[in-house]
């Protein structure tokens, strides 16, 4: 018997604006109420909406127009939050990157969107100056309390491009069709590619998000700017707009966290950056600023509910801890229940490709906990599991398949690869490559990621781009990485190389080879020198062979 409660099937309806509105609007709201704590510095909503006005100013007096694009090499910090809603003020859409990123990999993603400005800190400004040399890139602002060496034209202290200029700043008539994040992820193949993100799947995915974790519908008026009101007949336990606050810990150059951060600031929460993950600091930071949401990873949820710290701390306030990126196994979820007696333990699914949020756990009064699932798709969402041989066929209750999506929060395809878009996004669908199936009631079950994708401390790692690394070593003729079990942090990457002939290459100078090209997370973990790899009677590398060589760590 099918049980899917009716309030599932609501319609919202989605303000005709864009992002270039956000802060104004919050500002309208909620006034002088704290918008981001980072350390001793605080930023108000209203003071928040008058930095992102100059920040939008600089920009317009520096050339840069609607539908450009801004690059935030960027760590977690005030001056994120100024720059990224300043810079969609003024129109131009946002391309985010790891500010570890290597130099080859950052200058690639500033000629493929052919950004025109870009901000970034001390500690990684030399990688960006280097990788903008003589690319479309003519503005470098520097986030820096210290004054800033102009060592190339451009090159400026993001403080002193702001000082003394007007903090109102009419936002860009740019439409919901206009791009506004230019998000780079390996999809499903491991390709790195641009995801456009349009105006329009943002404000999309925030309303789903504040009605299914708030019972607040997102409205506009007649100038645009968005505010909440109560869905009457939806009783969330979940967000109190206007109270408590979030501790920030993902990074903000990921998907999750961006998109979370404008959901939680239209929601009036406070975002308080906590820096670095370390349990106790965190617990000290809910109990200080009475956080009522956080999110995270279950290896950050093992380490949080474990720490010996959860039986001195209030922790009360806590009303939604939501989860992502991987399965809560029981014995973290029961720990998680007792360290936060007052929360619902919300787990969900998304991707790039769905802006964020695709599927989470209901947080109606009186639902239901359903072990392993990552929940229903949220309002306005269709999935079906598809066959992964056809298709055409959708697959029945049990039957597991490929996760596909249709709804407002799916994107416009990849910047630059129409075909790898032309598969992938198909008459308003989107094949996300991750395997699920779904229990009698719609409930969504993660079977496995996209193909061959592991998960390392809530980030992706693709083997291929490890793989690509590895041949190009002089002493490494073919190479097969694999993901092998490390505990609460997830899977590692392994390698099965083999050496080109008459060689004998060193495990760790390869790993060393790799780790100078790619970001800390993805650096392989061990080197396994083979003769050859197993391959299937179609030459296919046959991985699950590879997989059952390895011993857990």
């Amino acid at each position: 018997m099918n049980s899917r409660p009716d309030w599932v099937n609501r319609t919202l309806s989605y303000p005709a604006t864009s992002m270039a509105v956000w802060t104004p609007s919050l500002a309208a709201v909620y006034g002088d109420r704290p918008a981001v704590i980072d350390g001793d510095r605080v930023l108000s909503f209203r003071e928040l909406d008058e930095r992102s006005a100059q920040f939008a100013g600089a920009l317009r007096e520096s050339g840069v127009r609607e539908r450009d694009v801004v690059l935030l090499h960027l760590g977690n910090c005030v001056d994120f939050h100024i720059a990224y809603y300043g810079a969609l003020r003024v129109g131009a859409a946002v391309t985010l990157v790891n500010p570890l990123q290597p130099e080859p990999g950052l200058r690639r993603q500033i000629e493929e969107t052919a950004a025109v400005a870009a901000v970034t800190q001390p500690e990684q400004f030399g990688t960006l100056a280097s990788a903008a040399a003589g690319t479309t890139v003519g503005l470098i602002a520097v986030v820096s309390d210290t004054p800033v060496e102009a060592s190339a034209p451009g090159v400026v202290r993001f403080a002193d491009l702001l000082d003394g200029r007007p903090t109102a700043f009419e936002p860009a008539a740019v439409s919901g069709d206009d791009v506004a994040h230019i998000a780079y992820t390996g999809g499903t193949t491991g390709i790195s590619k641009g995801v456009r993100v349009l105006h329009r799947n943002v404000i999309g995915n925030v309303t789903q998000m504040c009605a299914w974790r708030a019972g607040h519908q997102l409205v506009a008026d007649e100038d645009g700017l968005v505010s909440l009101e109560k869905i009457d007949d939806l009783d969330i336990a979940g967000v109190v707009p206007g109270q408590g606050s979030t501790i920030v810990v993902s990074p903000l150059f990921h998907a999750h966290a961006l998109i979370n951060t404008s959901f939680l600031l239209a929601c009036g929460l406070t975002q308080v950056l906590a820096g670095r993950f370390d349990p106790a600091r965190m617990l000290v930071l809910i109990e200080q600023y009475e956080a009522s949401y956080i999110t995270g990873s279950p290896a950050m949820w093992h380490a949080l509910a474990t720490h010996p710290d959860v039986e001195t701390r209030d922790l009360s306030t806590v009303r939604v801890v939501s989860s992502g990126a991987a399965p809560i196994d029981h014995v973290t979820l029961e720990n998680l229940q007792r360290a936060f007696p007052n929360a619902r333990v919300a787990e969900g699914y998304g991707l790039t490709e769905g802006t964020c949020v695709v599927t989470a756990m209901p947080l109606v009064v009186d639902s239901d906990y359903r072990l392993g699932s990552v929940g229903l798709p949220v309002f306005d969402t269709e999935i079906e599991i598809r066959s992964q041989t056809d298709p055409s066929v959708v697959l029945g209750a049990g039957e597991r398949g490929e996760i596909w999506i249709k709804g407002p929060q799916v994107t416009d395809g990849y910047l630059g690869h129409p075909e790898i878009t032309a598969e992938q996004y198909v008459d308003g669908w989107l094949a996300t490559g991750d395997i699920a199936y779904r229990d009698a009631d719609g409930f969504v079950y993660i079977a496995d990621r996209a193909k061959d994708m592991l998960i390392y401390k809530g980030y992706n790692v693709y083997p291929r781009e490890l793989e690509e690394i590895l041949v190009t070593h002089p002493q490494v003729s073919t190479a097969a990485v694999v993901g092998r079990d490390a505990g609460a942090v997830g899977q590692e990457p392994v390698a099965f190389v083999v050496p080109v002939e008459g060689s004998d290459p060193d495990e760790d100078e390869l790993k060393s080879y790799v780790a100078e090209r790619v970001l800390p997370y993805k650096k392989i973990r061990e080197v396994v020198l083979v003769d050859a790899l197993p391959t299937s009677a179609a030459g296919k590398i046959l991985k699950t062979d590879l997989r059952s060589r390895l011993t857990v760590s």
